[in-house]
């Protein structure tokens, strides 16, 4: 399987197979005290740049990447 993810400085989408991709979680704390968690997939392309795509959990449990 592959994921589909945006490359910001050659404007265009490119797709990373599984073995390119990891996952990880980011979690930050709001104003009011509560925290939150942000799902993504992170993947390297070929020259070295990391690209990042947000997802929801259900889709970040599904995958069987190695977390990051």
């Amino acid at each position: 399987m592959s994921v589909e993810f945006y490359d910001v400085k050659n404007r265009k989408k490119v797709e990373l197979q599984d073995s390119q991709i990891s996952k990880t979680s980011y979690s930050s704390t709001t104003k009011g005290g509560a925290e939150r968690v942000r799902y993504a997939f992170r993947g390297k392309l070929p020259d070295g740049r990391n690209v990042t795509k947000f997802c929801t959990k259900a889709d970040w449990d599904a995958k069987n990447v190695p977390v990051e």
